[in-house]
């Protein structure tokens, strides 16, 4: 950036758009490049002490660049300005630091309900009784806290979470399920059952071999039929561990598709309940995000595309629909570049406003596990420009961001009771 041009701040006017050369704790805007959007701005960059600052012509919305000379600034006490601008960066950093600690709770209570989650699986044959029950209440307190919650804020998980990782795909379908049934307002106690049948989906791989299950390479006629069998198998397994019958048929058909092409029989439309619809959506698209080899894995941005663009037909259309209202353009664990040209990773979306995500910003003078979040509904003058293919991103950007190798969700519900259970 060393062939930026640059302007005394006494030349400074609206429409500039400038970059401060100081770390981010030294001056009081939530960025350190943006356009000037006031005389109270201008203002303030003076009375940083700045002689000069650089410029884009390219973002400015003036035509021609300003003169360049140095004048002495005009003098005029921004000193109220300032204190009133780095007041309100002493809350911002306030509040990115509860945001933080939020973080670390989620994260925290993710790994215990994985934990719970593997033990379940662990001990669905040797204690069946006692397993079924504990996966009751883990269902019931999540659906609890997902359908109380006044708002809902979806969150992405880093990757350092305990290596629960076989028990995720269970638990974001779960999750990504559960976020649906509330938005289409299905009745609690039927809640319940899309949860256990969201969590018990896959109980039907137990059955098949691990050669077939962890093969990299193209599945032959004979093993993909095999594999489709686990749906089958499910069902054996879900009635002897007494499953209701709604359970049992979300296990049967959450690989059946809307347009007749699915299995294990080809059902199609509406006589596809609708609670193994909303499973089927959820499953379909964690295997996009989180596939057997990691760089087939699409970003969350792209299976949505994807599902929306090229697979519409496979799923009900209003579920779908829904599905992405409450996951928003650009889903968490989603790189974006905003209008101001910083680069972020969507962290969370709250599914009421599924626009307006918190992101965790890209910036070299702050230290990575100290980042900046920005929540975009705070920032009105800023928006989401495009979504950015990790592969596209600079390695220091990249590895800074660390986008996820596996995306998983967890919703922040804590303030209702959301906990795994022991």
């Amino acid at each position: 950036m060393s062939d930026t041009p640059t302007i005394a701040t006494d030349q400074l006017k609206i429409g500039l758009y400038i970059f401060l050369d100081l770390r981010w704790f030294e001056h009081p805007f939530p960025f350190g490049h943006f356009k000037i959007k006031s005389e109270e701005q201008i203002k303030i960059i003076r009375g940083l002490g700045l002689k000069e600052v650089r410029y884009n012509p390219v973002l400015s919305d003036l035509s021609a660049p300003p003169s360049t000379a140095i004048h002495q600034p005009a003098a005029q006490d921004a000193s109220p300005y300032i204190a009133q601008a780095l007041e309100a960066k002493r809350v911002m950093i306030e509040r990115i630091k509860i945001q933080r600690e939020a973080v670390a709770r989620i994260e925290h209570a993710f790994v215990n309900t994985a934990k719970t989650v593997r033990e379940v699986e662990k001990n669905i044959y040797a204690n069946p009784a006692d397993t079924v029950h504990q996966a009751t209440a883990l269902v019931t307190q999540i659906a609890d806290s997902i359908l109380c919650a006044p708002e809902l804020a979806l969150h992405v998980m880093g990757d350092k979470t305990g290596g629960e990782e076989l028990y995720f795909h269970s638990l974001n379908v779960t999750m990504l399920s559960m976020m649906v049934a509330r938005d289409i307002k299905l009745p609690q106690e039927v809640v319940g059952t899309l949860g256990m049948g969201a969590l018990f989906h896959d109980l039907g791989r137990k059955e098949i071999p691990n050669k077939i299950l962890m093969k990299l390479e193209p599945l032959t006629q004979a093993e993909q039929h095999l594999y489709e069998m686990h749906c089958q198998y499910g069902v054996e397994i879900g009635k002897r561990l007494e499953f209701s019958a709604p359970v049992l048929k979300i296990i049967l058909e959450h690989h059946e598709f809307f347009d007749g092409s699915g299995y294990p029989h080809k059902l199609k439309g509406e006589s596809i309940g609708l609670l193994s619809r909303i499973v089927a959506l959820a499953n379909h698209y964690d295997e996009l995000c989180n596939p057997l080899i990691i760089a087939n894995a699409l970003t969350p941005h792209e299976a949505l595309s994807i599902m929306f663009a090229k697979l519409r037909n496979k799923f009900d259309p209003k579920l779908l629909q829904v599905f992405i209202r409450c996951l928003g353009v650009y889903p968490p664990g989603t790189i974006v570049q905003l209008s101001n040209g910083v680069i972020g990773m969507v962290a969370t979306v709250n599914t009421l406003k599924p626009m307006k995500p918190m992101l965790v910003i890209y910036d070299a003078t702050i230290p990575k596990e100290e980042a900046i979040l920005v929540d975009m509904a705070r920032e009105t003058d800023l928006n989401i420009s495009k979504a950015i293919r990790p592969a596209q991103v600079p390695l220091e950007i990249y590895n800074y961001l660390s986008p996820r190798k596996r995306v998983s969700y967890y919703f922040d519900a804590a303030q209702h009771g959301l906990q795994a259970t022991p």
